[in-house]
């Protein structure tokens, strides 16, 4: 159902009484936007300021490449120059289903000021746009980022973020899987929570309607997820969601659907979720 199909409906069903007048929420595997977002800004020691973008691709399924260029351009004004369209500044040129946060950083001088940067996407014939301004409330910290927004404990906090690094690819050719192995290393800081007991569940229910959880999600050490950040087709993982790192290493193994050059992301996260992300650029032969 199109929106504007939706909104007819919704009049309708609104002079009908005692019916709700609200349609629930669809989701849409294809044939919606990409809506980038404006994540806040970071101050350097230089002076220089950090301008932090973000992405939501509103598809449950649909993903897909959108080159640099009229349909994915950053406009960010030069200090002398005034406002001045940038094509590629290196944003995304990928873009996976749903919300990405802390993807993209584009560095304006000092004395920006109360100009803009403004990152224009155009997908399925929707353009939305992220405007980035040095809005004092809207400034952040780089632990916001590590935590990916959750929460910021405060310099005093003695846990540190991790520290990993991918080992050196040799080759990679379209259609063959290849491997990828993430080294990491940790604090050991907060301390793995262990997995709960299991529970018998005629023990748990023998009195007034215990309630048994399915899974525990609490984190239990260190992981690994990798993204998609750019590439001219689809890279397809091994696995899906989190790896978990044993011995050091977490190893998945990629297949690329295409020839190009491709970048990916690499973030390790802790128990606390502290993490810290680490790019590898692959060139990709026929």
């Amino acid at each position: 159902m199109n929106r504007a199909l939706a909104a007819l409906v919704a009049a309708a069903l609104a002079q009908i009484p005692g019916l709700p007048t609200e349609i629930s929420s669809i989701r849409h595997n294809s044939g919606e936007s990409v809506t980038p977002y404006f994540e806040g800004w970071i101050r350097n020691t230089d002076g220089t300021v950090d301008m932090l973008f973000g992405y939501f691709n509103r598809n449950y399924v649909q993903e897909f490449p959108i080159p640099a260029g009229p349909n994915n351009f950053v406009e960010a004004p030069s200090a002398s120059a005034g406002q001045a369209p940038s094509i590629d500044r290196g944003q995304p040129t990928y873009f996976v289903p749903r919300r990405q946060r802390y993807v993209y950083r584009v560095r304006v001088p000092a004395d920006f000021g109360k100009r803009e940067v403004v990152w224009s996407i155009t997908a399925n014939g929707h353009t939305e746009r992220a405007y980035g301004s040095l809005i004092p409330a809207e400034e952040i910290t780089e632990r916001v980022v590590t935590t990916s927004g959750n929460y910021d404990p405060g310099l005093n906090d003695p846990n540190k973020p991790p520290s990993i690094s991918i080992a050196p690819v040799t080759s990679a050719t379209a259609g063959k899987p290849v491997t990828l192995t993430a080294l990491v290393t940790d604090d050991g800081l907060p301390k793995p929570r262990r997995p709960p007991a299991p529970v018998d569940p005629k023990a748990a229910t023998a009195g007034f309607g215990g309630q048994i959880n399915a899974a525990d999600n609490r984190p239990q050490g260190l992981t690994v997820t990798w993204l998609q950040y750019s590439g001219p087709a689809k890279v397809a993982f091994s696995h899906i969601g989190t790896l978990r790192v044993e011995n050091g290493q977490a190893v998945t193994t990629a297949t690329f659907a295409a020839p190009g050059v491709y970048k990916l992301i690499a973030a390790a996260a802790d128990a606390g979720r502290l993490s810290t992300k680490t790019e590898v650029v692959l060139s990709v032969r026929p």
